[in-house]
């Protein structure tokens, strides 16, 4: 309590004992014992409405005991159940809930992974992907600032993600793997990795590679084969041996038809294999028959032209062309013109343009001069300044030419435009809008224009290779950014008129994949519509059954989650219910487990796991010494702690009731006595 408090309580004192002693003794004709007792009640009520009004606080300390958190993480993934371990985990996890000693020392909290972390115990062990690296890294958020050991049931079978034995030196909890699967090595031969294009062009072949390992100590022969339904379109003998257990194959095929072509990659097992699942694999490639060419006319020197190659050239169905405005000799081998701040040696380019009905897409920046676009076409015009000025995006979810999703623009790097007005004369749609200096506006950074069959996109700013710089920093990786980027260019080069109702799906999915299929649906004003009604019916051609299935509406399109369909066939048509609008298309689902593809666990990058954490591997046998060394394991202790709380004294409502009670007591007392 602060010594002002303290003054100012020891001043209430003598002011109440001034006024009870005042009233009661020095005013009072008769001076009587019960005068004193008036005074003294007088002097309480006074002085607790006094230290009210100061109202000191005081600090109250509260101990608890704080016990350790045990993470437990189960591998919900199908190579338990393929490795016929999910018993066992099962019985573990209920004995670990049952566990009194473990329970008394951690507070255990359970979860499930797979290409997820999860916070629940619903086993399945259908899973189709692992990712054990991502689990880690996720655990290690949540309790980045805690003392969490993590007990990790697996049987260390990654499918995908970053190296999990390198994460793990990162992750700050000591990891103890639990071993779950077979460790005894057997004989196995299998096809390791298969790397194909998933596009290739007809009349061409499209090159195929593959990793063939083997297992064991002898010598053993075999044959690797290439089927396309019951022709082998390659073959090839094979030797392993102990020492060399492992080879590379190389090859072409030929691309002879158009459209999704499958094909059975197989290792002929041996004789004694146990897992024979891993020796075949089916994968498929579309072939096209045409490619779509973008060209690019720029007359100056500029980053973000090598962006624009990148992003456009990661999809093999496409290819970009850069030249300068004099190169430019005719059109026709191209589907879409791209003008990379256009100036007036353009003129010849808008000639053509304007002429052939080509598509285009102008890019504008610090360096384009608006004067000679101003004059040259008559769709936009931008207020001429000479100053430039710095845009942020803004995404806008109501964007309705094509189906889009929101990439994080808001935490893009600003793009640099031309400072001033822009007015555009005829109808359009805004995918970006401008924000000036935290302002939002709605002024458009990024349109699309559809006019007189031609369509045309408008980007107000340069410096777009700083966003695909920045995409790999949020993701590490381009994905998304050249995804926005291919979207824009698949939209500007392509020729079918606008439809209010179009689906995306790819043309075949393998069976470890998520399938899912997107609707974007729209008024008749071609504005999003999130009050439509969509259904999908998926029908399997093989087997000629079908279903029906709702649409869900997410973000700014109708969304639908097939993955649990089987392998085959299948063609699909989208809805709008209470509309005559259907849209129709069709893709294949392939067949490949990868979760099947593992015969054992992997104890090495287990063991290197905990190594790198402090840890101790151990397995399903070991479970009682594993639960008693973390009982004793002196790091894992717990820990009582005070929590300090300041209380005022105002919020004590029984001092309110006391002052109550006493002037209730001393009004009934001089009433009783008669001095009322």
């Amino acid at each position: 309590m602060q010594t002002q408090t303290i003054l100012l309580i020891i001043a209430a004192f003598i002011i109440a004992m001034v006024i009870a002693l005042f009233q009661y003794w020095y005013k009072a004709k008769n001076r009587q014992k019960k005068n004193l007792f008036f005074a003294f009640l007088r002097f309480l009520s006074v002085f607790s409405l006094l230290v009210l009004l100061i109202n000191p606080t005081f600090k109250k300390n509260t101990y608890y005991t704080e016990k350790p958190t045990l993470v437990v993480a189960i591998d919900n993934s199908a190579s338990i159940k393929h490795l016929k371990q999910e018993q066992e985990v099962s019985q573990l996890v209920q004995q670990l809930e049952e566990h009194k000693d473990l329970n008394n020392r951690f507070n255990i909290r359970y979860y499930t992974f797979s290409s997820e972390l999860n916070d629940s115990l619903n086993f399945s062990f259908l899973e189709k992907q692992t990712n054990i690296s991502k689990t880690l890294e996720d655990l290690n958020q949540i309790y980045k600032n805690t003392i969490a050991p993590t007990l990790l049931l697996t049987d260390g079978n990654q499918t995908y993600g970053k190296d999990y034995q390198y994460t793990s030196k990162k992750y700050k909890q000591a990891v103890y793997p639990v071993v779950i699967g077979d460790t005894t090595t057997v004989v196995d031969t299998k096809i390791q990795q298969l790397n194909v294009n998933r596009y290739a062009y007809l009349k061409n072949k499209f090159p195929v590679e593959v990793i063939l390992t083997y297992s064991g100590n002898q010598e053993v022969k075999s044959k690797f084969e290439i089927k396309s339904g019951n022709g082998v379109l390659y073959s090839q003998d094979i030797s392993f041996s102990e020492e060399n257990n492992s080879t590379i194959i190389n090859f072409s095929l030929p691309a002879n038809n158009a459209g999704v072509q499958k094909y059975t990659a197989q290792l002929i097992p041996l004789a004694n294999e146990k897992n024979r699942i891993n020796n075949r694999k089916v994968f498929a490639v579309e072939v096209i028959d045409q490619k779509t060419n973008v060209l690019i006319v720029s007359d100056i020197s500029h980053p973000d032209l090598g962006a624009f190659k990148k992003s456009i050239e990661s999809n093999e169905r496409r290819d970009l062309t850069i030249k300068r405005p004099s190169e430019i000799q005719a059109l026709e081998d191209y589907q879409l013109v791209v003008l990379y701040q256009p100036n007036a040696r353009f003129k010849n380019l808008y000639d053509k343009l304007k002429a052939s009905k080509k598509n285009y897409f102008t890019i504008t920046g610090a360096k384009t001069d608006w004067g000679f676009i101003n004059r040259i076409q008559n769709k936009y015009r931008q207020e001429i300044t000479g100053q430039s000025e710095y845009y942020i995006p803004k995404f806008n979810s109501n964007y309705g030419s094509f189906l889009f999703d929101d990439i994080g623009f808001q935490n893009y790097p600003p793009l640099v435009g031309a400072f001033g007005e822009i007015k555009v004369n005829v109808n359009f749609d805004t995918l970006l809008f401008r924000t000036i200096s935290n302002i939002e506006t709605q002024e458009p950074l990024l349109i699309t224009i559809e006019e007189n069959g031609v369509r045309e996109g408008v980007l107000f700013g340069e410096g777009i290779w700083r966003w695909r710089a920045q995409n790999y920093l949020n993701t590490q990786g381009f994905e998304s950014f050249d995804d926005f980027f291919g979207k824009i260019v698949q939209y500007l080069a392509s020729s079918k008129r606008k439809s209010r109702l179009n689906t995306t799906s790819e043309s075949f999915y393998y069976g470890n994949a998520n399938i899912k299929i997107k609707a974007e649906y729209f008024t008749k004003n071609y504005e999003f519509d999130r009050r439509g009604n969509l259904r999908i019916t998926i029908k399997n051609t093989d087997s000629e059954a079908t279903q029906t299935i709702p649409m869900i509406l997410k973000n700014n399109s109708y969304e639908v989650d097939l993955s649990n369909l089987s392998t085959g066939n299948y063609e699909y048509t989208v809805t709008a219910i209470g509309e005559n609008i259907a849209r129709s298309g069709s893709f294949a689902v392939l067949e490949y487990n990868v979760e099947q593809q593992f015969l054992n666990a992997d104890v090495t990058k287990l063991k290197q796991v905990a190594t790198n954490t402090n840890g101790k591997i151990s397995y399903l046998d070991q479970q009682d010494d594993l639960m008693n060394s973390l009982i004793q394991d002196q790091r894992y202790q717990v820990i009582q702690k005070s929590k300090e709380n300041v209380v005022s004294l105002i919020d004590w409502k029984y001092l309110l009731a006391i002052v109550i009670l006493l002037l209730a007591i001393e009004w009934f007392a001089r009433k009783y006595n008669g001095l009322i």
